[in-house]
């Protein structure tokens, strides 16, 4: 993998106000929640550097292994709350918005476990992670380390 271009030295003043803004995104949202929507946005993205850097952190915050694992069959995974789960049908039916619209059941599963400003903050923040994963992605950006193991 090879970057085809570093955003942040080819737009700095860019780069600069989306990142910031990124940072002010979703301020009433706990974290663990936020981290499942980054992870789940970037798993559906195929976005390997925000899986990874996503994952770490929600990691470092405490989150389980189970449930990172089972993030990407969270539907039939019992280990997540009823308003996880509202979030994370937002976030697939927002991060696949061309095919699957935003459905009234799943705005009603979420109307009933956020209130108007968190609807407002978390349809900002899914935004944002699959902004950010369309930059990594297009510009084939990938940040820190992963072991790579050697074929035996």
């Amino acid at each position: 993998m090879n970057t085809r271009i570093d955003p942040f030295k080819a737009a700095p003043a860019a780069m600069k106000a989306w990142l910031e803004m990124s940072e002010k995104i979703a301020p009433n949202l706990e974290p663990s929640l936020k981290y499942l929507v980054e992870i789940r946005s970037s798993q559906i993205n195929g976005c390997a550097n925000c899986i990874n850097m996503h994952t770490a952190a929600a990691r470092k915050e405490g989150e389980s292994e189970q449930r990172i694992y089972l993030l990407s069959a969270w539907h039939e995974a019992p280990c997540f709350s009823p308003r996880e789960r509202a979030a994370l049908a937002w976030t697939d039916a927002l991060t696949l918005v061309s095919t699957a619209r935003a459905p009234d059941a799943i705005y009603d599963a979420l109307e009933a476990h956020f209130s108007d400003a968190e609807r407002v903050e978390l349809t900002l923040m899914i935004n944002v992670i699959n902004g950010w994963n369309r930059i990594v992605v297009g510009f084939d950006l990938f940040q820190g380390t992963v072991p790579v193991r050697e074929a035996a």
